[in-house]
């Protein structure tokens, strides 16, 4: 499992809009959103290239000004352990 926190700055005044398009991305969640358009997103997926595509297409949203990985944590899957 991959977990990544994600800061993004949009325009100021499209959350609800980038909102409707988070929620059709699996995996993703939007904790906190600033006045000045600054949100804190986290992802979770079974592998890094899925972070990576979904990292992508937030990136590619319209109102989009810049987005900044700050955290990826990789945990191991307790049933594929010696």
């Amino acid at each position: 499992m991959h977990i990544s926190s994600l800061i993004v700055h949009a325009r100021p005044g499209i959350e609800a809009r980038f909102r409707a398009h988070l929620s059709a991305l699996e995996g993703v969640e939007l904790h906190a959103v600033a006045d000045d358009g600054r949100m804190i997103i986290t992802m979770e997926s079974a592998d890094d290239a899925a972070i990576r595509i979904t990292y992508e297409a937030i990136e590619r949203l319209d109102g989009v000004l810049s987005v900044a990985m700050v955290y990826h944590q990789v945990e191991s899957d307790p049933d594929k352990e010696i």
